[in-house]
Formats: structure tokens, C-alpha cells, sequence
């Protein structure tokens, strides 16, 4: 051990020693509020890794190189100072290739890089990984830094990164609590290796080193929100200001695809992406069991990979959605085209006969449309008539996270801006959107008071037909 006076934190100690040693790969995140000691933890654990395993290579990653420079960086040289560590003879620090060095431990090293160009990383071979900021990278970057733990000799790997707790559920939710991995045992290749995934929380009220001062400021200064998720480290409230604010993990069900029902086919027409879900509709309840979201595309190749899923499908498609999608479209050659129209002959070009087209004349307001979708999601009485099956991970992930701008009852989109630094961004809204027209359509909340009836109309009722299909 690296002597020094140190008395690590509880929650410092949990990340630094791992739970199970014959575990082949440890994957940790520790969510801390201010000043809980993350930046020290993660620069401390890198350096005694290095010691523990002579030649090891490390990688310190962080959305931007200044944050690296400035904070991480600056950590592990105040570590060698407390340590008495002297340039040149415990460690090297070579600046151009933003590297450390250390001679007494066969040469093991760290390289410091930022994630703005993650293709750079793919030919590393990589002993322990330390992710700083990790909720400012995206879900692929952490998956490719998992896959460059493959430094031949090293007994155990480690990925471990610090976050602040986050508000909304996002792919660290999902990895590290939602999907609750702990030890588990994984097939790569011939071999079995176990992984164990793990969250520590970690509240600034547990470091001994903060003033009492600055603790008792944020309690007064920080409304209970606030406080709980930037000083406690816990879980925000994810169900603020959500869209879909009666969802929950019950609404998710592997509801089948079924040949012998209808499938209604519900589109948005957005290019980049352009996002169709498919449902089934059968005892008072929506069964969406799949979408389809493709990026940079247009009717033409989303018809196609619906064919490609559904070819042969003769039981009936009710198409439907955004409205507005009645208008010329502006990529066809045709004057007369319109988006549904591309898309209907394209069904037929394409070998399928029995489909009809059945839209409002005009798209709902949006909060109608809102009140149609929660109410069908789990109303009053605690029913849920959504189910959405879990391949359909864009409609599942705007559930859980689309939001209002808060203060207004205008839901939040990115921008331009926000796309490029964030690509996935860029399926907010739309899938939803084509999914609430689809429930709003056939299950409309009636917010104005109905016009009175005759006896008689109250008493007949009659199917009616559509395109030659019987309601």
C-alpha cells in the first residue's frame, strides 16, 4: 500500500476494494454530492492500481481535456505530493502524449484522454479505466471503453467512473440500478467471466474534511430537491416534470407481435429520424411490440424496413399519426404527393393489399393528446392499458424521461446544438409523438362537455366499416 496518512471515506473504501475477488471485471460508479471526495477517489485508485499490477496501462477520460487538465490531473499530482513523490525518479509526466510514468512499478502507466473523438481510443489495450464525469459521456463511449479491458496479464479489470446524481433516468440509471446487474456471469467466447456492476452513493455530509460551515450554508441555501440530490447523492425525482407522468416499469411487457390481429401502424414524419411504432389493439388496451426509428432516412426506406419486419402480414394494417402528414411533401417529384400517399403506394408497390388510411383532419392540441396517453398508461383507478415491449427502447425511453420546460407546459426538444454533443438526443419526442397520436385517435379525452343525445341514438348502435374492415 502506498503509505500515506489518508483515512479514506466509507464510501471512498467501497470503491477503492472490491466486493468478490475472483470477479473478473468490477464496474463501479460513485454518485456523490459536492465535495464527497469523488476526483480524490478516482485519482487515488488509479495511482494504487498502477502500484498493485507492475506494467499496467490505465486510461483517465473525461468529456473535455480542460476537465481532465484542471481538475483530475491536478488531483494526482497533490496525491504525489502528499505521498513524496519526486519527478524523474517515482514518476514521469510526458506532456505531449498527455501520459504518466512510473519506473519502480515496471513501467505501468496512465494516459489521459477526452471522449470528443472516441474512435482514437478503439486500438488501446487496457488494464482499469476511470471515467470522470461519467454522466457527461454517452452510453456508446462507455460500452467502447468496457471492450478496451483487454490488457493480456492483468488478474482483474477495473472500469470505475464518479457522477454527479442525475435527475432524469439515463443509460447510467439503466446500467447501474434499473437493470440491478450485480454478479453476474457472462459467455465471451469460450470463456466464462464474471462481472460484477455496482453503484455507490456517496453524501458530502459524510466527509470529515468539510467545514461544518459549508454543509450547514447548503442546508439553509438549498431548497429540499436540491439538496437531496447535490448534498444527500441520492436519486432525483424522476417523475418531475414528466410528459408521461403515470408511467412505470408495469407498462413494460414483451407483448407479442400476433399475425392474426391488425396492426396499426401510427407514423411522425420527421427525416432525421423518422419514427414509426407498431401496436396491436384488443381488449381495451394498446399493445405496442415494436418501432421503427432510423436516422437520416425517408418514407421510401421506412416502408422497406417495415416490409423487411412484417412481409406477408394479411391480417390488416390501419395506418395513422401526425395529420399534418396529409400536406405535399416537399421530397417527392410528384406535385400531388403527399407523405401518406408515398406511403400507402409504397405498401402496395411492395406486395401488401389490405391496409387503409385513418386520420383526424386536423392533430390534436398536444396537451389533449397528454391527458389521452397518461390516462391509457394507468389512470385513477390504478388500470394500465399500454404495453410496450421492451425491444422498443426509444418509446420506453421517452416515457421515462421526455420533459416540460420548466415553468411552461411546452415539452423540452434539443436543439441543433445539443444534437451534435449529444447524437441520441436527437430521438426525443418523435417516437412519442407518433405513439400518443395513435391512443389519442381511438381513445380522445373529451375536455369540453358532450352535446346531449337522442334516446334512440343512445340505444342503436351500429358497426361500421372502414376500407373494408368492421369496427
Amino acid at each position: 500500500m502506498i503509505p500515506t496518512s489518508y483515512e479514506l471515506l466509507p464510501a471512498q473504501q467501497a470503491m477503492a476494494h472490491i466486493e468478490y475477488p475472483e470477479v473478473d471485471l468490477d464496474v463501479c460508479v460513485y454518485q456523490g454530492g459536492f465535495g464527497s471526495g469523488k476526483t480524490f477517489i478516482g485519482a487515488f485508485l488509479g495511482i494504487e492500481l498502477c502500484r498493485k499490477y507492475p506494467g499496467i496501462r490505465g486510461l483517465v477520460v473525461a468529456k473535455t481535456f480542460p476537465l481532465l487538465r484542471d481538475t483530475t490531473l491536478q488531483t494526482y499530482f497533490e496525491h504525489f505530493e502528499t505521498f513524496g513523490f519526486q519527478e524523474g525518479r517515482d514518476y514521469v509526466w510526458k506532456a505531449t502524449e498527455a501520459k504518466l510514468i512510473f519506473p519502480q512499478w515496471g513501467n505501468s502507466e496512465i494516459l489521459f484522454r477526452p471522449l470528443q473523438a472516441p474512435y482514437k481510443l478503439k486500438s488501446l489495450n487496457l488494464g482499469w479505466v476511470h471515467v470522470e464525469e461519467m454522466s457527461e459521456i454517452t452510453e456508446d463511449a462507455f460500452l467502447m471503453l468496457l471492450s478496451r479491458l483487454r490488457q493480456k496479464g492483468i488478474p482483474r479489470y477495473r472500469l470505475f467512473g464518479t457522477t454527479n446524481p442525475q435527475a432524469h433516468k439515463g443509460w447510467i440509471h439503466r446500467h447501474f440500478v434499473a437493470q440491478n446487474h450485480g454478479l453476474q456471469l457472462e459467455k465471451i467466447g469460450r470463456r466464462e467471466v464474471k462481472i460484477h456492476y455496482r453503484r455507490i452513493i456517496a453524501p458530502s455530509t459524510e466527509n470529515i474534511y468539510l467545514s461544518p460551515a459549508y454543509l450547514l450554508n447548503m442546508k439553509h441555501q438549498f431548497d429540499p430537491d436540491y439538496y437531496q440530490l447535490n448534498v444527500l447523492g441520492q436519486d432525483g425525482d424522476y417523475t418531475a416534470g414528466l410528459v408521461c407522468k403515470t408511467w412505470a416499469d408495469a407498462n413494460i411487457e414483451e407483448t407479442p407481435y400476433r399475425p392474426d390481429l391488425r396492426i396499426y401502424l401510427s407514423c411522425d414524419f420527421n427525416v432525421d429520424p423518422m419514427c414509426w411504432v407498431l401496436a396491436h389493439r384488443f381488449n381495451g388496451e394498446y399493445h405496442f411490440f415494436d418501432e421503427i426509428c432510423l436516422e437520416n432516412t425517408n418514407i421510401v426506406q421506412t416502408v422497406e424496413a417495415f416490409t423487411n419486419r412484417y412481409y406477408g402480414h394479411t391480417s390488416g394494417i390501419i395506418i395513422t399519426g401526425d395529420a399534418s402528414g396529409k400536406n405535399r411533401s416537399v421530397a417527392s417529384e410528384r406535385h400531388n404527393d403527399t407523405y401518406y400517399k408515398i406511403l400507402l403506394n409504397e405498401l402496395s408497390r411492395l406486395g401488401f393489399s389490405q391496409f387503409s388510411l385513418d386520420l383526424k383532419s386536423a392533430n390534436p392540441l398536444v396537451e389533449t393528446r397528454v391527458a389521452a396517453w397518461n390516462a391509457m398508461v394507468c389512470n385513477s383507478e390504478g388500470l394500465r392499458r399500454v404495453k410496450i415491449h421492451p425491444q422498443c427502447q426509444w418509446l420506453i425511453w421517452n416515457c421515462e424521461n421526455l420533459k416540460y420546460i420548466p415553468g411552461t407546459s411546452l415539452i423540452w426538444e434539443p436543439t441543433y446544438k445539443q444534437i451534435e454533443t449529444h447524437p441520441r438526443l436527437k430521438f426525443t419526442k418523435h417516437v412519442w409523438d407518433a405513439a400518443s397520436y395513435l391512443v389519442e385517435r381511438y381513445d380522445p379525452i373529451l375536455l369540453t362537455q358532450p352535446q346531449a343525445r337522442s334516446a334512440k341514438s343512445q340505444i342503436v348502435t351500429r358497426p361500421f366499416r372502414m376500407n373494408g374492415f368492421l369496427f
